[in-house]
């Protein structure tokens, strides 16, 4: 109800018939690539693709639509609208009952997770609470790495705070990396071999971070 919903709204109807089509479009994707294994080559001379899930706000789903449309060499996608499918824990305040459903629905056996930055991300509920599952996945948390979207490109936008909290402080070594828009596939490949690498061996530098964010903040993408 409109009670609840944020700046942005929880509701699909909110978005425009352009972003409603491409979120439409990202859970065709996934089902597509359900069935594909961590570690699939796309044929048999290609590198192994991990199965990176992607986080993102739902304004921004053009251009993760295009993003991962022009990356399936590089990576198996995961990428689900959570107005589609998170009905049950939107109103949640159970986290335990909250990660378990983030982890089966959503995550699944993604090992790496992507955050893609747009101008409201850092705003968004449901990118904090899979950011919070992607780090508190057992056995394994999933690798974590953020990427920027081409509109924010040369801006310095507002970021999650746990996504923050998991950055190097001043070029030293964090359990997660932030990027600018990729310029290449070999680029993008070798930061998201680099999370997966730091699942184990960056492991020490986890940072769980605080509570679950409970709401939206206001945030009008300009």
């Amino acid at each position: 109800g409109s009670n609840r919903a944020g700046a942005l709204g929880e509701s699909v109807g909110m978005y425009s018939s352009r972003t409603q089509g491409a979120l439409r479009e990202l859970a065709a994707i996934t089902r597509q690539y359900q069935s594909v294994a961590e570690g699939d080559r796309k044929t048999a001379s290609s590198p192994i693709r991990h199965k990176v899930f992607i986080s993102y706000h739902a304004v921004d789903a053009v251009e993760v639509l295009e993003f991962i449309e022009g990356n399936t060499d590089v990576f198996i996608p995961r990428a689900i609208g959570m107005e589609e499918d998170g009905s049950d824990i939107i109103d949640s305040t159970n986290v335990a009952y909250i990660r378990q459903t983030i982890k089966s629905k959503f995550l699944r056996d993604s090992t790496v997770t992507l955050v893609a930055i747009g101008e409201c991300t850092w705003a968004r509920k449901f990118v904090d609470w899979e950011i919070y599952t992607s780090l508190r996945s057992d056995p394994t948390p999933n690798g974590l790495l953020a990427v920027q979207l081409p509109s924010v490109a040369g801006s310095s936008p507002s970021i999650p705070a746990r996504l923050s909290a998991n950055l190097a402080p001043n070029g030293e070594t964090g359990y997660a990396n932030y990027y600018v828009p990729p310029t290449s596939q070999s680029s993008l490949r070798s930061w998201i071999q680099e999370a997966f690498d730091g699942r184990t061996s960056r492991a020490s530098l986890l940072k769980v971070g605080g509570k679950l964010r409970e709401r939206n903040s206001p945030c009008e993408p300009q």
